[in-house]
Formats: structure tokens, C-alpha cells, sequence
């Protein structure tokens, strides 16, 4: 696993991942029951269009997003006062052909993925009192892509309790995640040779009925 010391979110961040499936879209891959997901397709063609172009798609980013980027310094450091850890800020981890973005390395063994969603979700969650199961995808990959023993995640809204679970590999999921990954990855490259190799279409000329 390489770390590519780039600031999350910045135009370096965004280039060094583009046309790179990433754990934060793995659900786009292989669905939590470990089967091929119905946006498999949709997501290998918007990598490889930005493999060609060499830019990433222009993701649309509302209120609740920008809120919750917003406020994960002040999660990520109230993570540390309640667990006594020191979390370490990492660019984008790269593994083979994927990579993953962890909100923080924590220890040798551990990593920390955190959310700040709206109050609503963040109360579904303490009442659940589980790990939500749409992250589950991204989580399993950031600990296959780290290799990390560990994760923490943390819902986190201002004046509410938290919910800290810490999650282990899935080792069933983690085998039929990295199979998948590895056919997306061979399929990307034939696709985007596959385009490389049209990029110069043959124009054909009009014909003429006029004698």
C-alpha cells in the first residue's frame, strides 16, 4: 500500500484518485451480500471516461455534504479525546489498481471513518445502535486497502451522543471484494483500450445521388 500525501479534497487529491475505483464507491462494485452490483456498469464506464480525459467527473456536493466536510475536524478530534487515540491524516492510499481515502490512520493497526450526517440519520443511527450497513462496503474496503486490523466509525452530531462501533475485516467479504476488484480492474483497462483505440473515428463521406 502506497500513501500519496495529498490534502483530502484538493485538486491534487481529486487527480490522484481519478479513473481509480475507490472504496468510497466499492458498493458501485459488489453489493454487502458479496453479488455484482447493478451500477457495476454505469461506474466502470465513468472511470474510464475519466481515464481518457484525464479529469474527474464534477460530482454535485448540497448542503448536508458540504455541512458534514465541514465539521469532520471537529469529529475527528473529539474522536480523540474520547478514545485517548492520535489519529494521523493520510492523502489517498493506493493498493494495485484501487485505493482508498480514510479519514485518519490510528495506531499501527487501526483506522477511523467518520460521517456527520443530518440529525434525523444521525438519530436513526443511536436508536439502531449498529454500524449502518451502507457503509459497509466502503469500510471493508478501506481495511482491505489499508490493511489495517481495525476500524472506528463515528457518527458525530454537535450536542448529541455519539456513535462509535468499531468494525473488523470481514474475511468472506473481504475475498469476494478483492475478486471483484481485480475483474473491474481488467475490465477498466480493456475498455479504456478499447476507446484509446477509437479515439480517431473514421469519417465517412457523404455520398452523392447528383450525376
Amino acid at each position: 500500500m502506497k500513501i500519496i500525501e495529498v490534502e483530502q479534497g484538493s485538486q491534487e487529491w481529486l487527480l490522484s484518485r481519478c479513473g481509480l475505483p475507490t472504496a468510497s464507491g466499492f458498493d458501485k462494485i459488489i453489493t454487502a451480500q458479496g453479488k455484482p452490483s447493478t451500477q457495476r456498469q454505469k461506474y466502470l464506464y465513468q472511470l474510464a471516461g475519466e481515464r481518457i480525459l484525464e479529469r474527474p467527473e464534477e460530482t454535485y456536493k448540497n448542503l448536508a455534504m458540504q455541512r458534514g466536510t465541514e465539521m469532520e475536524p471537529e469529529a475527528r478530534s473529539f474522536y480523540e479525546m474520547i478514545s485517548g487515540e492520535t489519529v494521523t491524516q493520510v492523502g489517498f492510499c493506493l493498493a494495485d489498481s484501487y485505493g482508498a481515502s480514510p479519514d485518519g490512520l490510528v495506531g499501527e493497526d487501526g483506522m477511523v471513518e467518520i460521517k456527520c450526517p443530518l440529525v434525523s440519520t444521525h438519530v436513526s443511527y443511536l436508536l439502531n445502535g449498529t454500524f449502518p450497513t451502507e457503509y459497509f462496503q466502503q469500510v471493508q474496503g478501506g481495511i482491505l486497502v489499508t490493511g489495517r486490523k481495525w476500524c472506528d466509525f463515528l457518527s458525530y452530531f454537535p450536542g448529541l451522543k455519539p456513535l462509535l462501533v468499531r468494525v473488523f475485516p470481514d474475511q468472506e467479504f473481504q475475498r469476494k471484494l478483492q475478486v471483484e476488484l481485480e475483474l473491474f480492474c481488467v475490465e477498466l483497462d480493456l475498455v479504456v483500450g478499447k476507446l484509446k483505440q477509437e479515439e480517431t473515428p473514421n469519417v465517412r463521406k457523404p455520398t452523392s445521388n447528383h450525376r
